[in-house]
């Protein structure tokens, strides 16, 4: 089969970037698979970026990106399946089979009725986008979670380190750094966390440069180290030797008003689990598709909360070790693995 694949936002390797390119190179190994993107070099950015095998990719022109309509009608006929990843538009396609992804609620989508008949199926990345989607798209839905690669997660010796990771972005889909260093901070001063540091990595484009030093600002004084841009393979070692995992996406909105400013789904805390971290994340959005409360991890709902769940692990060394084995069995639900089983019924 050919198959074609477009995301928007392709150079900005994120989750729903590794979400896409993964796909592609799962199903490059038995069909022909190319990515809408007009320069080649993505490819071996993601794959150093993620660690993926995207040798059988190609890339094509991004027609998605033109505007001319029948350029864009005229090369989607040449594919018997396209898969778009929404940025909350519905491009235009003539490809034989045509899947939507949506990697955030979006609570309007202008799909009409002419371009809904051309697409066969809706996939969501957690029940969380599922539930707060545009209840009018009619089409097909299913949640295919997004596939994190724990068969090569290991811990190593755990230190007394706490890892956040997340884009660097003071935009839309922040991951509220800052919310987690002023917690930091605040937990430093009543040496409720004394001995401990703090790791935040993540992705960094040039436009989010001044965000990224606005936090260094806020770190001053503080036991915390910077990432930015780091490796997969960096990142495995991150996650190995740290032993508590913070997520903060979300902190002041309401997700019933706001699930579009929620953590969609959280990647880097199922690979945190897998590792042996034990999440304490906000109880908003996908990570409560993930977290089992008081078992696999802990979910917060505000600050003391949050110092309070903390306190308790760094204090008990057995519930931190008990609680760390169960984050790890609960990662394996989110395996690669299935995965491919999951998304093996779309073609």
């Amino acid at each position: 089969m050919n198959i074609g694949l477009y995301n928007p936002y392709l150079d900005s390797y994120g989750g729903g970037e590794r979400y896409v390119f993964t796909l592609a190179g799962h199903w490059s190994k038995v069909h022909d698979v190319r990515i809408f993107w007009d320069d080649a070099s993505v490819l071996s950015e993601a794959q150093k970026r993620f660690d993926l095998n995207l040798k059988n990719v190609k890339t094509v022109p991004n027609i998605f990106a033109a505007r001319n309509l029948l350029r864009k009608l005229s090369a989607s006929t040449e594919y018997d399946c396209i898969f778009f990843l929404s940025d909350g538009s519905v491009p235009t396609s003539l490809a034989k089979y045509n899947i939507l992804h949506f990697q955030v609620p979006f609570a309007h989508v202008h799909l009409p009725w002419w371009k809904a008949g051309k697409y066969q199926r809706v996939i969501c990345n957690s029940e969380f986008t599922q539930k707060y989607l545009d209840p009018s798209l009619s089409i097909q839905r299913s949640v295919v979670y997004p596939p994190v690669d724990i068969e090569r997660m290991n811990e190593t010796v755990k230190t007394n380190t706490i890892l956040s990771v997340g884009r660097f972005s003071a935009l839309y889909g922040a991951k509220k750094h800052e919310v987690l260093l002023q917690a930091f901070r605040k937990a430093q001063r009543n040496n409720d966390l004394a001995g401990w540091k703090m790791v935040i990595a993540g992705g960094l484009l040039p436009s989010d440069r001044p965000y990224l030093h606005q936090l260094k600002t806020m770190a001053k004084g503080l036991p915390v180290e910077f990432y930015a841009n780091c490796t997969f393979r960096s990142l495995q070692s991150l996650y190995g030797t740290a032993s508590i995992y913070w997520h903060a996406a979300g902190v002041g909105f309401d997700p019933e008003k706001f699930p579009e400013k929620m953590e969609h789904f959280g990647i880097t805390t199922i690979e945190a689990m897998s590792a042996g971290c034990v999440p304490v994340v906000y109880a908003a959005g996908g990570q409560t598709d993930i977290v089992e409360n008081n078992k696999s991890g802990y979910l917060w709902r505000n600050e003391k909360e949050f110092l309070t769940y903390n306190l308790k692990l760094v204090n008990n060394m057995n519930l931190l070790t008990g609680i760390s084995k169960n984050a790890v069995r609960r990662a394996a639900y989110f395996s690669y693995k299935n995965f491919k089983k999951r998304v093996h019924e779309l073609v």
